[in-house]
Formats: structure tokens, C-alpha cells, sequence
């Protein structure tokens, strides 16, 4: 396998003193490969990339939810008023409460948020916890289907086969590696190329649960993300776009032409992950493309690098 290259700089006044490395995947309208770096053909964890895959599974399952609620389940979500409410109308909906959730008990993402909570005296929580949307889409599933909602986060149990079923449909790919996310729910594997070709299933599909999932993104991407995330502008500044972000820096974007890119940042590095997919779409044109917000769509990618407070260089993508 090719190994990771550089794709990214770290420049600090005008010296550079470190590189991200990684790979990226680009997938023409028609699905074909257009160009990549890297490795894209291997395994790799793609975190909360795959939350609309495993959504789409459990819609496929039989989870029916209004469209604000199902992007919540899409998420990894901020923690902001509007997403614990969200995932409290999910669990209502299946008779559960939030000690139902398996998440592990923390702060929401949103500084802001983390902050009044704080203030307020609020422990961490199950609820707060980012990927809560998710875990009460499954539960919720779970309840629509008469199975057992204690040992849900098993791999062996019917809801986590079903999704594993869909995932390697939507992908292309076998499943290669089962492990543990961060939040305690089965984390499937697949390579660049099959998770931007998921992603494009979902950004074309004409109808079906496919259609569900991308119309939920585009209608609600703060309730993917959050207010003030860069996810959120890129999907703003681009009609159409379907996108999710995951940890270890993973990133995927599909357009409503066909187009599809996937990456991931080998050391992690979150900085590298927005200045990487910007200078990607900025490569195939994008930001010229009809009503997309060329301006904002820069922005996403620019990452400063500060001395005392004020920015004295930045991270600069190497594509």
C-alpha cells in the first residue's frame, strides 16, 4: 500500500515547522476514481463519518423520524440546547428515557455549551455526549423492531448486523475490521474510496431511505454539527453537499453531481482536516460552481497559527 504523503504544512512566520500526512480520495460525477493521494484503497476507521451510513441501516431497519430529527442522528452533535431536546424527542418517541442511552458521560463539543453547563453544575452526561443522536436513533430502533434494548451496542445483535448489511452495501466493500468506537457502539472499516462512494449513493439517490438521509443533511446541517463549526459552513456554502466529519481527522464531502471526496489525516491532526478537504474541492473547481459561496467556502479552510494570540502563519495544504 502506498504510504500516507504530505498534505499539509504547518507554517509559522514563514518558516515551516511541521507536516501532516494523509490520504484523499476524489471520485468523478460518474463514480470513478478521478484522483487520489495516498493510500485509499486500505482499511480505515472512518469514526463518525459513518454516522449516515448507520443511519441509512436504520432507517432501512424501519426507523421513521422527522427530518430534523433523523440529521440528529447523523450527528455529532454539539451539545447545544436544540440537539439534547432533539434527542429526548427520539427517545420519547420510543417510551424511553435518557438513562437508556450507552454513551459515556461527558461535556457537550460546543465551547459555549460546555461553559453555561458548567456554570449551571451540570455533571457530564450520557445526553450531552456527541454522539447521543446516533445511540437514541438506535435504541429507537430497536424498540420499532421488538428487540432488546439493553445489550444494543453488541455487534452480534440484530439492529448492528442490519447496519453492518447496509454499510457493506453502501460501500462496496466486505467489512474488514469490527471494532469499538469512542462512544461504545461497533465501528466498521472500509477504505477512502468506499466511504466517498457511500457518500455519493446517498448525494444521487433519487428516492428511497438514501434520499431520506441526504435531504435530512442538507435541510438540517447544524443538527449534523453544530452552530459554529466548519462542517456546517461548507455544507451552508455549497447547494446540495452532503458531508460528515469523524475523529482522527477523517472527512467525507459528496455533491449532488456525483462527485465524492474522502480523507483522512494519519497523525490525526483535526487542524489538517478542513484546510485538506477545502484545497480538494478547490482542485475540481467547486467553489465556481453554481450558487455555491466561494468566499465561505475558503474560509473553511483556512486555520491560523498563532503567537500571542494573533495569527502568524497557518496551515497550508499541499494537494
Amino acid at each position: 500500500m502506498p504510504a500516507p504523503v504530505v498534505v499539509a504544512e504547518v507554517v509559522r512566520s514563514g518558516f515551516v515547522e511541521g507536516h501532516h500526512r494523509g490520504s484523499v480520495v476524489a471520485l468523478s460525477s460518474d463514480g470513478s476514481p478521478a484522483w487520489s493521494v495516498g493510500d485509499t484503497t486500505g482499511p480505515v476507521l472512518p469514526r463518525s463519518c459513518n454516522k449516515p451510513l448507520q443511519a441509512l441501516g436504520m432507517v432501512r431497519l424501519g426507523l421513521d423520524l422527522p427530518p430534523d430529527l433523523l440529521a440528529l442522528v447523523c450527528a455529532s452533535h454539539s451539545g447545544e440546547p436544540f440537539h439534547l431536546d432533539g434527542v429526548r424527542r427520539i427517545l420519547e418517541l420510543g417510551g424511553l428515557g435518557v438513562d437508556a442511552l450507552q454513551t459515556p458521560k461527558d461535556y457537550p463539543l460546543d465551547d459555549a455549551a460546555k461553559v453555561a453547563a458548567i456554570r449551571a453544575g451540570d455533571e457530564p452526561s450520557s445526553l450531552a455526549m456527541n454522539c447521543s443522536g446516533k445511540h437514541a436513533g438506535m435504541l429507537l430502533t430497536c424498540v420499532v423492531n421488538g428487540w432488546d434494548t439493553a445489550s444494543y451496542r453488541s455487534p452480534d445483535h440484530p439492529l448492528q448486523q442490519g447496519i453492518a448489511r447496509t454499510f457493506a452495501e453502501a460501500t462496496g466493500e466486505q467489512v474488514a475490521v469490527t471494532a469499538v468506537d469512542g462512544c461504545g457502539a461497533p465501528l466498521l472499516s472500509t477504505s477512502l474510496t468506499g466511504l466517498a462512494r457511500a457518500f455519493r449513493t446517498l448525494a444521487v439517490a433519487a428516492d428511497g431511505p438514501e434520499r431520506r438521509i441526504a435531504d435530512a443533511i442538507r435541510a438540517h446541517p447544524a443538527h449534523v454539527s453544530g452552530t459554529t463549526r466548519d462542517e456546517l459552513k461548507l455544507l451552508t456554502a455549497i447547494p446540495g453537499a452532503i458531508g460528515k466529519a469523524g475523529a482522527e481527522a477523517c472527512y467525507a464531502v459528496a455533491l449532488p453531481d456525483g462527485r465524492a471526496y474522502a480523507l483522512k489525516i494519519d497523525d490525526g491532526g483535526a487542524r489538517a482536516r478542513p484546510v485538506v478537504m477545502a484545497e480538494a474541492l478547490r482542485r475540481d473547481g467547486v467553489p465556481t460552481g453554481s450558487g455555491v459561496d466561494a468566499a465561505a467556502l475558503d474560509d473553511t479552510g483556512r486555520v491560523p497559527v498563532l503567537g500571542a494570540g494573533e495569527p502568524v502563519g497557518e496551515i497550508r495544504a499541499m494537494l
